[in-house]
């Protein structure tokens, strides 16, 4: 760790420096690189002055989600004003859902080039984690990207959280890459997984160092649940598909994967990496978690690039104690990179990603449960799907002993539609959605992935829709979810028809 000409602050006092209003650019996407110490002294400070009767709230950005030091102590202490553009606590969700909190749901490669283009006005303040700074102000950054680079150029001020956890030596793990806007924009030059086109360090005004707080805190990921008979399953059929597909010569040898967040994202790579006729494969996604590190190091995956290491943290010292051999395997880069649009369709991408629900048309919604209370947001899994080679869905077909039917006549709420969703997987089998009219995906979803108990039921609706190109009845679309709403099970929904 080099000598460096910025003042130390303590929490407390970087804190003070925020102040009601501002907006606040924070590191962290995932809990993976989050600013912690500096945003929960600000909790403090906004509990003590809102027990003063003085206000103190401001606009949350950071890359995806963060951890309980960060969304969860400025939300329990009514610190947020709004927030953007993804998040997954708890008492936020809560907040945003009671309309206590503003909340704007974005594509994530979206967000720094809406920020450049000033649609969300001024950045006042940036918070980054770093792990080393150079006296030109020049930093690394620690287990994420996210959008810090953009945030840290375009705000007034800068604070940094120094985290001694973090090795100086990830200096080269990050690929800093910056576009130009439109009309100057250029080709990002990634043609592999394994490219790099950018800088190792996130380049800072020295001016605009407002201090240094020194952290030694880990990053709050948590691991996720265990696979269960369920997960385990989708994610045999996603591998079999796949096998399949490659068999029939659909999708060429050195395609990259994108896999989403969670324990049925861990199934379907882990089930992936099992089946033996497919290869080892490249890793071009968002977040690197610990099923990814363990298949790198069986040589199953054979480069991860992404723009989180969200591992827990015994996995991180995995991959510290044997840096050897991960610095050649990784790469984190800004999310408007790891999430290109431009990218994903040049290297041809499959994307795999998680529906809380999706229908009989193969329209997924993502976010809303029953259409209203947010969850946590669509992520980037539209900048993959909408893009990629081959697209797909997974999720569980029922959920709550089977009150709950995750494959319903309409969505309830809106975020991919069918044009751009390919295949779409339960524990059941595989609905293969390509080259299908209306009448055709309907079939193949509920033949191949809907809940026995369901299947009657939905194409007893598709024979009350009657003719017509789609299946989309105005008094009936959404009644599996007005019998969950009023009986609490939507096989209810039989009694409606």
């Amino acid at each position: 760790m080099k000598k460096h000409p910025f003042p130390i602050l303590t929490p407390e006092e970087a804190a003070r420096l925020i102040k009601d209003g501002s907006t606040v650019g924070f590191s962290g996407f995932t809990p993976a690189g989050a600013a912690k110490i500096v945003p929960s002294a600000m909790a403090k400070m906004a509990t003590e002055l809102h027990a003063q009767g003085k206000p103190w709230r401001i606009g949350v950005v950071t890359g995806a989600s963060t951890g309980p030091s960060l969304d969860g102590a400025l939300a329990a202490a009514d610190g947020v004003a709004w927030r953007t553009p993804y998040q997954s606590n708890s008492t936020l969700r809560k907040g945003i859902n009671t309309g206590k909190i503003v909340y704007f749901d974005m594509h994530l490669s979206q967000l720094q080039p809406w920020l450049r283009a000033g649609f969300l006005g001024k950045m006042d303040w940036a918070v980054l984690e770093v792990c080393d700074i150079d006296p030109d102000g020049s930093v690394v950054l620690t287990t994420s990207v996210g959008g810090a680079n953009t945030f840290a150029r375009l705000a007034d001020k800068v604070i940094l959280e120094l985290n001694t956890k973090h090795p100086d030596f990830l200096r080269g793990l990050h690929d800093i890459h910056e576009p130009k806007d439109p009309p100057h924009r250029r080709e990002i030059p990634i043609y592999s997984a394994r490219d790099r086109v950018g800088s190792t360090v996130v380049k800072i005004d020295p001016s605009r160092i407002a201090g240094v707080v020194i952290n030694s805190a880990d990053d709050e990921v948590s691991g996720f649940d265990e696979s269960t008979p369920v997960t385990q399953r989708i994610g045999a059929n996603v591998a079999q598909f796949l096998a399949a597909e490659r068999r029939a010569g659909r999708i060429p040898n050195g395609l990259p994967f994108q896999s989403g967040v969670g324990n049925i994202a861990n199934a379907v790579i882990e089930a992936m990496a099992q089946n033996k006729e497919i290869p080892a494969f490249d890793l071009y996604s968002e977040v690197i978690q610990d099923g990814v590190i363990s298949l790198l190091e069986q040589e199953r995956i054979s480069f991860a690039s992404g723009t989180a290491l969200t591992v827990t943290p015994e996995v991180l010292k995995r991959i510290y104690g044997n840096w050897s051999f991960f610095k050649d395997r990784l790469v984190l880069r800004p999310q408007e990179v790891s999430n290109s649009p431009e990218i994903v369709r040049r290297l041809g991408i499959i994307s795999i990603n998680t529906a809380l629900e999706f229908d009989i048309s193969g329209n997924v919604n993502s976010t809303h449960v029953l259409g209203r209370q947010m969850m946590n947001g669509i992520g980037g899994s539209g900048d993959f799907t909408r893009n990629a080679h081959l697209s797909i869905f997974t999720c569980p077909s029922i959920q709550k002993n089977g009150a709950i039917s995750t494959i319903v006549p309409m969505v309830s709420h809106l975020d991919h539609s069918e044009h751009s969703v390919q295949v779409v997987v339960t524990e059941h089998g595989v609905a293969d959605l390509r080259g299908k009219d209306p009448t055709g995906r309907a079939n193949a979803i509920i033949d191949n992935c809907v809940d026995p108990q369901y299947k009657d039921i939905l194409r007893n609706y598709l024979k009350f829709c009657g003719e017509g190109h789609a299946h989309t009845h105005p008094d009936k679309a959404l009644i599996f979810h007005q019998a969950f709403m009023h009986q609490g099970d939507m096989r209810k929904a039989a009694d409606l028809l």
